[in-house]
């Protein structure tokens, strides 16, 4: 229930949810007070679903992390440690997403992890084992998706520039799970040359123009680009704690940057490294349009924050209950992109994907109720797939339902949420005799 609120209200602060319903509060509050319910068994219970709904396809096993920041005091830190914003204290999550690698559709969250920093480090991050460092969760969390995806086509991880690791490249690939990640470092190669010195003497062999989808401080632009790409071989870091891996790893990187970016603009330059085999342009162009699917993750972590649930506006007093609820809440964001997705029909997930049975009658019931006989009218999509869940919650959100029409936004999809489950809520109460 607790997810459903926060999918229908777009909020996490308990008070909100319950709408008043003391008793409702009270229970959201027992559940996350409980010693059973720990951070570890939600996440990994974010899985349920999405292991289905990735058979047979080839995922793209998107990881990224943000921070969630919390106004505090010295007198009021509830447990949370520093995170790299100063002298500001909150949590750190990283989930990874599954989504399909042709058409991006979103198939749910797989593993991740959820942490506040424990005082700050005073041994040099070279010296520790890499168990002992934060860029561990980038070879964990692809290591968890391993036999979750073991029904999938194939795997992809895919990164950004944080996931620029060594080991990551060495342990997580195998014949069908590759890794995708944008260099961060001018690496040593295994002939003594520089990664970023031969990706300059690589040749121009292509251009094209992409879209780059818009952001918080960045309008929507075209970006002519220039393809380069080759065959490298990484050099193994000198560390000794990675002694075990092999000597060098052979890799493809891909080279785009823009061509004659615009004045006052930050141009575009990715160096993907990846372990997929590339022969020719087409499959050079094939792994930047797989990282473009990387977007999905960041609308992921809007819709989680300050444009969305408002996590750091939830009113919790300790960390131990704010870990849980960001666990709960990705869960929740993870469904309003699915619901915003299936709107145009894409993917055909299906309908079991978000709603229960109970719900899924009541979403028959006011399909019956909403649809008019003109054709036009008509809920176009199957009756098991989220898209047609999609149609009728857009419909009660306000949308018009007609072709033509623009399609319902985030605000519609929120209001028909909300008044869909206090529809459903009634209607499991609808063989319920009154004396």
């Amino acid at each position: 229930m607790l997810v459903e609120c926060m999918v229908a209200g777009k909020d996490v602060c308990l008070r909100r949810l319950s709408k008043g319903n003391r008793a409702r509060e009270v229970r959201f509050n027992r559940l996350l007070g409980n010693a059973k319910v720990t951070t570890e068994r939600i996440i990994e219970s974010w899985s349920e679903g999405t292991v289905a709904a990735a058979e047979g396809r080839h995922v793209l096993a998107i990881q990224d992390t943000s921070e969630i920041n919390f106004t505090t005091t010295a007198e009021r830190r509830r447990g949370l440690g520093e995170t790299a914003k100063g002298n500001v204290h909150g949590l750190l999550l990283h989930p990874m997403l599954a989504v399909d690698a042709d058409d991006g559709t979103c198939l749910g969250l797989l593993s991740g992890q959820i942490w506040t920093r424990k005082g700050r480090r005073t041994v040099s991050h070279d010296l520790r084992e890499p168990s002992d460092k934060e860029s561990q969760r980038w070879i964990d969390t692809a290591l968890a998706a391993k036999p979750l995806l073991a029904g999938a086509a194939m795997v992809t991880a895919l990164g950004d520039r944080e996931s620029d690791i060594f080991a990551l490249y060495a342990s997580a690939a195998e014949p069908r799970f590759h890794v995708i990640a944008r260099s961060m470092h001018d690496r040593k190669l295994a002939d003594d040359s520089g990664l970023y010195v031969t990706s300059e003497a690589m040749a121009v062999v292509d251009q094209r123009a992409i879209v780059l989808p818009a952001r918080a401080q960045r309008a929507e632009r075209v970006v002519p680009l220039e393809l380069r790409f080759g065959a490298v071989n990484l050099a193994r870091p000198q560390n000794k704690f990675l002694r075990h891996l092999p000597e060098s790893l052979p890799l493809t990187l891909v080279d785009v940057r823009e061509v004659d970016p615009q004045a006052g603009t930050e141009p575009l330059h990715w160096r993907l490294l990846t372990t997929h085999p590339v022969a020719n342009a087409e499959q050079a162009w094939r792994i930047v349009d797989w990282y473009k699917r990387r977007w999905l993750i960041e609308q992921f972590f809007r819709v989680l924050k300050t444009q969305g649930f408002r996590l750091e506006d939830s009113q919790l007093t300790t960390a131990d209950r704010l870990l849980k609820l960001v666990a709960i809440a990705a869960k929740a964001a993870v469904i309003t992109i699915q619901l915003l997705q299936a709107r145009d029909g894409r993917g055909q997930q299906p309908i079991h994907l978000t709603f229960n049975t109970n719900e899924v009658a009541a979403l028959t019931a006011l399909n019956q109720d909403i649809e008019a006989k003109s054709k036009r009218l008509k809920n176009p999509h199957p009756s098991d797939s989220l898209a047609w869940a999609a149609w009728i919650i857009g419909r009660l959100g306000g949308w018009d339902g007609y072709p033509s029409s623009k399609p319902p936004g985030p605000i519609t999809m929120k209001h028909g949420l909300e008044y869909f489950h206090a529809v459903a809520i009634g209607w499991t109460l609808r063989n319920v005799c009154m004396p």
